[in-house]
């Protein structure tokens, strides 16, 4: 018997005018909160609401205490060797701009490459983009094959002695495909590459162990894991971020200033200057644990199903294109022919169905699908064959509603 998640979840319980509930496909933007998040979250503010590491009164102890118990936390739940490689940031886009901004801007140098693939999502593009402008560096890219994965064997081709990073998304967040990043990073670092990996799409989804795929950093954002938003997570091994100067200055960094002089704590603290977004960190801690129970590979599990039964059901819609990587999570992007995809999420938001229209912040993999944007479901475990159901009948009535030939 299927365990019915939504129970954990107000927002999901809450019932339109239709009298049913919001058949939510939209967990690739953000996800829903359980009651655990909500309730840990308030409980912060009730009782021991405080800036950690600065007081030595009672709440802000534990403030303190908390803060960083959930720092070893999320690095057990992605397999760091320590918790002092875990930076807290506001986001997945915060997480890869501070490793740009800092450790880019000290080792890449004119005429080094930066290889990234078509796949990314804009806050893996840009950032490289302004780093290689400012710097006289080549943004190099690599395309995915038919699989709608990025191939080892490409990636190896486009490899040069001046590649100095490797910046690649583990799952696309157009075509759900999961990149084999450990093979591809033996491949990296045998060249002298490092490589950093997006999770945003993954950690949320997929077992993710850092130290088996020894990647050297990792970016990824609480509140697509069901935390609050504005938290987010960098990863990077130790020896790395010792050797990077922290980003933004100000409060809480510093070990000792002086008039002229600053010398500045230890990692992972260095990184996190000025009031930080404990909440969203209790929080994430409280998701964390809930994910925990679960069990990633039974979210996985589950995930598969459900994708399986959706493209299954998706595949016999007449005028409907899918754009689907073979091997992939639960992110299937599609069009109805003559409709335009925010045409098509407006009829499917009268009946209940929330889904995405856009170019994803993804517009290189737009272009190299031939479009100019796309409709995009993202399912969570929580989802429920039923909330498949309601969209594949919603997406019957797209063409007719438009007055096209159905």
């Amino acid at each position: 018997m299927q365990i019915d998640y939504k129970q954990d979840f107000p927002l999901l319980n809450q019932l339109g005018e239709d009298g049913l509930p919001l058949a939510y496909l939209d967990n690739a933007a953000t996800t829903q909160k359980p009651q655990e998040v909500i309730d840990a979250v308030r409980n912060f503010y009730e009782t021991f609401n405080a800036n950690p590491h600065r007081g030595s009164y009672a709440i802000s102890e534990q403030a303190t205490e908390t803060f960083e118990q959930v720092r070893e936390k999320f690095a057990r739940f992605i397999g760091a060797k320590d918790s002092s490689e875990i930076v807290f940031t506001s986001g997945t886009t915060d997480a890869i701009n501070t490793v740009a901004l800092s450790w880019g801007n000290a080792n890449i140098h004119a005429g080094d490459e930066i290889l990234i693939s078509v796949l990314e999502h804009h806050s893996n593009l840009l950032p490289w983009q302004r780093l290689a402008h400012e710097k006289g560096a080549t943004l190099v890219y690599v395309d995915p094959d038919e699989s709608g994965c990025v191939n080892p064997n490409d990636v190896a081709a486009k490899l040069t002695p001046r590649t100095k990073l490797l910046a690649l998304t583990q799952v696309s967040n157009v075509l759900g495909g999961i990149n084999p990043i450990k093979e591809i990073t033996k491949i990296a670092h045998k060249n002298g590459t490092l490589v950093l990996m997006d999770a945003a799409q993954s950690a949320p989804h997929i077992p993710v162990d850092v130290t088996d795929l020894d990647v050297d950093f990792l970016a990824c954002s609480g509140h697509k894991m069901l935390a609050p938003a504005g938290i987010g997570m960098l990863y990077g091994k130790k020896a790395i971020l010792d050797g990077m100067e922290p980003l933004r200055l100000g409060g809480g960094i510093v070990e000792q200033v002086t008039q002229q002089t600053v010398s500045f704590l230890d990692t992972p603290w260095k990184f996190e200057a000025g009031t930080q977004n404990t909440e969203g960190v209790v929080g994430l801690g409280a998701a964390i644990d809930y994910l925990e129970k679960l069990g990633m590979d039974t979210i996985q599990q589950r995930e598969k199903q459900l994708t399986a039964y959706a493209l299954g059901k998706l595949e016999t819609i007449p005028h409907l294109h899918l754009y689907h990587a073979k091997e992939a999570t639960g992110i299937i992007s599609f069009n109805v022919e003559d409709v335009h995809p925010h045409d098509t999420a407006e009829v499917l938001a009268a009946h209940g169905v929330a889904v995405r229209a856009g170019h994803h912040c993804a517009q290189p993999l737009m272009a190299y699908l031939g479009v100019q944007a796309t409709c995009r479901m993202s399912l969570y475990f929580y989802n429920t064959e039923q909330d498949i159901n309601r969209l594949v009948e919603a997406l019957k009535t797209v063409r007719g509603v438009l007055g096209y030939e159905s």
